[in-house]
Order: C-alpha cells, then sequence, then structure tokens
C-alpha cells in the first residue's frame, strides 16, 4: 500500500514528536534547570505583564469615562499617555490616602502601647502571683526549673565559637541580603517600564498575537484559543474588581461594627482588614491577630469581644458576601468559589487562591457551553 505525501508528512511529524517527548523525559532534570534559569531572567517581564494587566483596568475606565469626549488629531497621540499617568496618579493617590490614614493612627497607636505596656505588664505580673498563690503545684514546678544546673563552660565555648566563625556568615550573609534588596529594586523598576510600555501599544500586541496564531494554527483551532484568552482575560478582570469591592466592603463592615462597640483602633484594623482581605477567604486573619493584640493591651475583654466579632463576620464574608460578589463577578456558583479557593491553597498557596478562581471560572465556563451545546445537538 503506497501512502500519499500528507500521510508520510502526517507520520514523520508523530515520530518526531514522540522523540521529542522521550528526549524530555530522559533529560527530565537538565529540562526543569532550563525552565528556571529562562523563568529567572524573564522574571522582570513576567511582573510587568502582571502589573500592565492590573492598570489596565482603571485605564480602560479613564479612557472610556474621563477621556471618551476627547477626539481629534491630538487625542490620538496623547489621549493613552494621559490615560496611563492618570491611571498611576489614581492608584497613587490610592496609597497615599491609606498610608496617610494609617499611619498618623499607627503612630498614636504605638504611643498608647508604650505608655499601657508597663500597666499591663504589672497587672499580668499580680494576676500571675494570684495564679500560683491558688495553685502551689506551679511554684513547685518553677523551683524545679531552677534546680536545673547549666553547663556554663560549654555555653562561653559556644559564643566564643559564634564569635570566631559567625562573624563571616553574617557579613556574608549582609552581603547577600544587601544583593538581593538591589536585584529586586532593578526587576521593579524594570518591571514598571516594561509594563507601560505594554499598556502603551497594547493594541499592536494583541494584533500582533492574533496574526501569529492565524499564521501557525487551522482556523478553528485558532478560534478556540482566542476565545479561551479572551475568556481568561475577562475573568481575571472581573475577579480583580471583585476582589478589590470586597475588601471595601469588609473593611467597612469591621470600621462601622467596631466603632459601635466601642472597640479602640477602630479605623486602623478595619483599613489592615481591608487590605489583608485582598487574600481569598483566609486573609482578613492576619488582620484579627494584630487587632486582638492591639486591643489585648488596651482591654482583654475587649479583645475577646473583638475576636467574637471577628468571626461572625468573618463567616457572614466568607460564605454570603465573599461568594456572592466575586462568584458573581466571575460568572461562578459560590459553592465553586470555595472550592477553587481550598484547592488553589492546597496547591500554591496565596498565590493558587489569587489564581484559581478565575481559571476555574473559565473551566466552569467552557465546560458549561459545551455540555449545553452538545445537548441541544442532541434534541435536535
Amino acid at each position: 500500500m503506497k501512502l500519499d505525501k500528507q500521510t508520510m508528512r502526517s507520520i514523520r511529524h508523530i515520530i518526531l514528536f514522540i522523540a521529542v517527548v522521550i528526549l524530555c523525559v530522559i533529560n527530565i532534570r537538565d529540562l526543569f534547570g532550563v525552565v528556571k534559569f529562562v523563568f529567572g531572567i524573564s522574571q522582570p517581564f513576567i511582573w510587568g505583564g502582571a502589573i500592565a494587566f492590573v492598570m489596565n483596568i482603571p485605564l480602560n475606565g479613564v479612557e472610556k469615562r474621563l477621556l471618551k469626549n476627547w477626539r481629534g488629531k491630538r487625542a490620538e497621540k496623547l489621549k493613552r499617555p494621559v490615560g496611563i499617568v492618570l491611571s498611576l496618579l489614581l492608584i497613587l493617590f490610592i496609597l497615599i490616602f491609606v498610608i496617610m490614614t494609617v499611619v498618623p493612627q499607627l503612630g498614636k497607636t504605638v504611643m498608647d502601647l508604650g505608655n499601657k505596656l508597663p500597666a499591663f505588664f504589672d497587672n499580668a505580673m499580680i494576676e500571675l502571683e494570684k495564679l500560683c498563690a491558688s495553685n502551689p503545684q506551679i511554684v513547685g514546678y518553677l523551683e524545679e526549673l531552677q534546680n536545673i544546673s547549666l553547663d556554663w563552660d560549654k555555653i562561653l565555648n559556644g559564643a566564643l565559637d559564634f564569635l570566631q566563625n559567625g562573624v563571616g556568615s553574617v557579613v556574608t550573609s549582609t552581603v547577600s541580603v544587601a544583593s538581593t534588596i538591589i536585584g529586586v529594586a532593578v526587576n521593579v523598576v524594570v518591571a514598571l517600564i516594561f509594563s507601560i510600555y505594554v499598556l502603551s501599544q497594547k493594541e499592536r500586541l494583541g494584533d500582533q498575537g492574533r496574526r501569529i496564531l492565524k499564521a501557525y494554527m487551522p482556523e478553528k483551532i485558532n478560534a478556540q484559543v482566542l476565545r479561551v484568552l479572551e475568556l481568561l482575560s475577562s475573568n481575571f478582570s472581573s475577579f480583580i474588581s471583585g476582589q478589590c469591592l470586597e475588601a471595601v466592603i469588609l473593611g467597612t463592615m469591621f470600621v462601622i461594627t467596631l466603632t459601635v462597640f466601642r472597640i479602640p483602633y477602630a479605623l486602623l484594623i478595619g483599613v489592615l482588614i481591608a487590605f489583608t482581605a485582598l487574600i481569598p477567604i483566609v486573609g482578613a486573619f492576619i488582620g484579627c491577630v494584630v487587632g486582638a493584640f492591639l486591643i489585648l493591651v488596651d482591654s482583654p475583654m475587649k479583645a475577646l469581644i473583638f475576636v467574637i466579632i471577628f468571626l461572625v463576620l468573618q463567616q457572614i464574608e466568607g460564605n454570603l458576601i465573599y461568594p456572592h460578589v466575586v462568584g458573581n463577578s466571575v460568572g461562578l456558583p459560590s459553592m465553586w468559589v470555595l472550592v477553587a479557593v481550598t484547592l488553589g491553597g492546597s496547591l500554591m498557596g496565596i498565590a493558587g487562591m489569587l489564581l484559581f478562581i478565575p481559571l476555574v471560572s473559565t473551566a466552569y465556563t467552557l465546560l458549561r457551553d459545551d455540555v449545553n451545546g452538545r445537548n441541544a445537538r442532541a434534541k435536535g
């Protein structure tokens, strides 16, 4: 049986693909090393793309609302740069507003803590003495600890060894940390500059990407890839917007509730919880720990009341508000939002929590459309 040229070409492609897969499996460690190296050198550009994607959300709002009536030849040249500058100023204004709100309150809080800590420790010592007086066995445990002998010669020798060998390690660690900080600073600057370039030429880059896909992929596959990419872009944008809205709602709830119950540091704790709430579902617990410590120094009873309030509001937010707000923004039912957060956190930690909701939403939409289409064709 004689094979035609198309069949022979397909067979060669399959053989080549199998050979490449076998080589990758055999040299899997070297392959991972190459991937890690490529990821390392391209990291500033990856972060720049992520920054550009986030900044594109306010940029679209600025261009479609504030600058929509600006037309003409000058507008064609200046509309995008002006939009980027206004978007940067908007983000900078939000950061300055938060800093100006939190820093004075934080300074006042630190001063209050400095004044209240001595009295807090005195009261703690009094309570500890009462506890020891009512529980003599505790005194016995403490006396046993006092009778433990310490090998001072060994401790002194260890200290001398540290002074002899540890100083060099400290210097090396300091140089390493300084180099890391400088490297991070350089990467941040490169990422910001790259993000501005991406935003200024986003239409051109999008057109180039579509032409590349059209040149190297069949028309049907090209259409599917474009649909998936557009769906991912829409879901990620909606997720970021919904996450920010949810954080504002949660922070406002805490400020109002803590003010009503006369809990101290209401504004500081509310802003802190709003920021940490950008981490889905569990982020607000970071604010709870810090807030509970601040209130504990002022009043242990109020700290207990704060923890109870937090648990109640967290249940309302985690089970009602968050799935409803974020789920509606990405078109994902509340149950699957919780599933996505749980799976993402288990696999990739905080980054997984942030990524899995729009990814699961995209997969859910594609599966739903495919199922509906198959059922409609079956009925027809």
